[in-house]
C-alpha cells in the first residue's frame, strides 16, 4: 500500500434499507456513465416492497460483468433525497465523513485509472464480476478533509459551467427549432412588411405532392435538388483497423460522433494524412451536415466555422449534405431533417432488419418543402448566428471535459496535497 492510500472498505459501510411502506415511487436506474437516471423497467404488478431505498449521499454500484464493459457504473445521488433502485445493486455510505467526503470519493471512482483497476480486479470474478472484497480492497489517497473540500470545490466549479453552458445551448436550440417551426411550418415567416405571412393574407397554393397549402413562392422538390448528397468512401483504400490512432492529421468520424444534437467527440479515432489523401470521397467541408445512414439512422451534425477539427472524413455509415449554389442550404436541412414530419418519412423508407439503413436512392425520392431563395437566406442568416454561439459553448465544454479530466489525473499524482507531508 502506498503510504498515503487507504482501502476503501476503511470509510464505506453496505445498507440495506428495504421499501416496505412502499411510500417510495421514484426508480432510478444506473447508468455505465456512472449516472442515476429515471427507469424505463415495466414495473406493473412488481413489489415495490423488495426495492432497496436510496438516500442522498449514499452510493450504488454495479458489480456485476465489469471486465465485459470495462467500467463499474457506481453512482452518488446527489439530485434526490431519496429514491428506489433495484435489489440487485449494493448500496453503500461513508461511515465518517469528517474523514472522507462522498463527493471526493466519487471523483476517485471518476477516473479511468479506477475502471482498468476494478477490471483487472473482475477477471477472477464469476462472469466478469468484480467481487465486494475486491472493491473494498482498492485504495485511494485521503488528504485532510480541509483538502478534500478544496478539490470537490475545485471539480464543482467546472461541473457547474458545463451544466450552465448546456442549459444555455438548450435554450438557443429550443429557440431554433421554433424559429424553423413559425417559418416552414406555421408559415409565418416575415413578409415583404416584416409581418407574419400567413396570417396577414399572404398567398397560399395547394400542392398536390405535399398534400398541403404552401406559400405561393415556395414549392416541392427532393433532397437533392438543393444540396449534393453524397456517400462515404467505401472503396479498397477504406482504413483497416492497424491504420487508426488516438491522434493524428484527420478526425475519422464513425456512427457514434453523430447524434440527435450534434456531434459528440468521445471516442474518437484518427488516420494520417498520406491515408486521408488516397481515400477518394467522405471528406467534410465547412458547412457541411453529416447524416447517420445505417444503425441509428437519422442522427445529423452541422460542421460549422468554430468546429475545432480541421481536418474530418466520415465512415460508410453516413453520408454528406453539401450546399449547391447556395452553400448555407445544409443548414436549413439539417432543421428539416430533425422535424417530426421529416423523421417520419424517413422512417417509411429503411430497409434492413439486423441494422436499418437509409440507401441514397431512397433518401432522394422524399418529397420536401423548398422555400423561396429570399426566406432561405434570410432563415440561414439568423440561424446561424444561434448555430455559432452553440457551437462555441459546445467547443468551451469540450475544453472544460478536459480539465476535469486533468483534475481527476492529479489525485494519484498528490498535486493537490502534497503540502500536507
Amino acid at each position: 500500500m502506498k503510504s498515503n492510500y487507504n482501502r476503501i472498505g476503511e470509510y464505506i459501510r453496505l445498507v440495506d434499507e428495504r421499501n416496505t411502506s412502499q411510500n417510495i415511487t421514484l426508480l432510478l436506474g444506473l447508468t455505465i456513465s456512472k449516472e442515476f437516471i429515471p427507469s424505463v423497467a415495466n414495473i406493473v404488478g412488481a413489489d415495490m416492497a423488495r426495492y432497496k431505498i436510496i438516500r442522498k449521499n449514499q452510493f450504488a454500484c454495479s458489480l456485476m460483468q465489469v471486465r465485459r464493459d470495462k467500467k463499474m457504473p457506481v453512482a452518488l445521488l446527489r439530485d434526490y433525497d431519496e429514491a428506489i433502485i433495484s435489489q440487485a445493486y449494493p448500496v453503500f455510505e461513508i461511515d465518517d465523513t469528517q474523514k472522507l467526503l462522498p463527493e471526493y470519493l466519487m471523483m476517485w471512482m471518476s477516473r479511468a485509472e479506477f475502471d482498468r483497476e476494478a477490471c483487472f480486479y473482475a477477471v477472477g470474478g464469476v462472469r466478469g464480476s468484480l467481487e465486494w472484497k475486491d472493491f473494498c480492497s482498492m485504495e485511494l489517497p485521503v488528504p485532510k478533509i480541509e483538502t478534500q473540500k478544496k478539490i470537490v470545490k475545485e471539480y464543482n466549479t467546472i461541473v457547474y459551467r458545463i451544466n450552465l453552458n448546456d442549459r444555455l445551448n438548450q435554450k438557443l436550440e429550443e429557440t431554433a427549432r421554433s424559429i424553423y417551426k413559425q417559418w416552414f411550418e406555421d408559415f409565418e415567416f416575415p413578409d415583404e412588411n416584416g409581418k407574419p405571412y400567413k396570417s396577414n393574407g399572404g398567398e397560399m397554393v395547394y400542392n398536390e405532392d405535399l398534400d398541403m397549402e404552401i406559400p405561393k413562392e415556395f414549392r416541392d422538390g427532393f433532397i437533392n435538388d438543393i444540396v449534393d448528397v453524397i456517400d462515404g468512401d467505401r472503396g479498397v483504400n477504406y482504413p483497416g483497423q492497424n491504420e487508426y490512432s488516438i491522434e493524428d492529421y484527420c478526425l475519422f468520424l464513425n456512427a457514434g460522433n453523430v447524434t440527435n444534437t450534434g456531434f459528440a467527440f468521445l471516442n474518437t479515432s484518427f488516420i494520417s494524412k498520406e491515408k486521408d489523401r488516397v481515400l477518394r470521397k467522405g471528406k467534410l467541408n465547412r458547412n457541411d451536415v453529416a447524416f447517420t445512414t445505417r444503425g441509428t439512422v437519422g442522427n445529423i451534425a452541422y460542421y460549422g466555422k468554430h468546429i475545432e477539427y480541421e481536418h474530418i472524413r466520415i465512415n460508410s455509415g453516413m453520408i454528406i449534405l453539401r450546399g449547391k449554389k447556395y452553400k448555407m442550404a445544409p443548414l436549413y436541412v439539417y432543421f428539416m431533417m430533425n422535424n417530426d414530419v421529416m423523421k417520419m418519412s424517413i422512417k417509411n423508407y429503411l430497409s434492413g432488419s439486423a441494422q436499418p439503413q437509409l440507401p441514397i436512392k431512397d433518401l432522394v425520392t422524399i418529397s420536401i418543402l423548398i422555400p423561396s431563395r429570399t426566406i432561405l437566406e434570410h432563415f440561414v442568416n439568423i440561424i446561424i448566428n444561434l448555430q455559432n454561439h452553440i457551437d462555441l459553448t459546445n467547443k468551451q465544454n469540450r475544453n472544460l471535459y478536459k480539465l476535469l479530466g486533468v483534475n481527476l489525473s492529479k489525485l494519484s499524482s498528490g498535486y493537490h496535497y502534497r503540502s500536507e507531508a
